[in-house]
């Protein structure tokens, strides 16, 4: 396993626990604090956080197996980079009310740009599957 692969999927690793702490927060702090439809916002939030952070280490491990460990930097960058913008401004966005600053509900116009380098990720990765090993 190449140095870079084990520092990315060190991130990943520290990105899933990090979602199982914010996943528990949410479901045991925040319940009675923020209205429920906040509450789905952040648990959507926690939702894409989690599936991409463990979705970036299998897709990371299969890639340099595969032997396409140059496309490991920009799929990283995709994951890592989306998980801030989507989860990050829907955590934020959850939870404007409740620490009364309503002008971060404006972050909520970066969510798609996450989404954006969620699908970049998954679609770079399955592109280079496919491509014959360059490595």
């Amino acid at each position: 396993m190449s140095k870079e692969l084990k520092k990315y999927i060190s991130i990943g690793f520290g990105l899933t626990a990090l979602a199982v702490i914010l996943g528990a927060f949410g479901a045991h702090a925040l319940e009675d604090k923020i209205t429920p439809h906040y509450l789905d916002v952040y648990e959507t939030g926690n939702k894409y956080h989690f599936i991409h952070s463990v979705g970036m280490v299998i897709a990371l491990f299969i890639l340099e197996k595969a032997n396409q460990g140059r496309g490991l930097r920009l799929v990283f960058l995709c994951f890592f980079t989306g998980i801030i913008l989507f989860s990050g401004s829907l955590y934020v966005l959850s939870l404007a009310d409740y620490f009364n600053t309503p002008g971060l509900k404006m972050l909520g116009a970066i969510t798609p740009i996450g989404g954006v380098l969620f699908i970049v990720a998954w679609s770079y990765s399955a592109f280079l599957l496919m491509k014959p090993n360059s490595n």
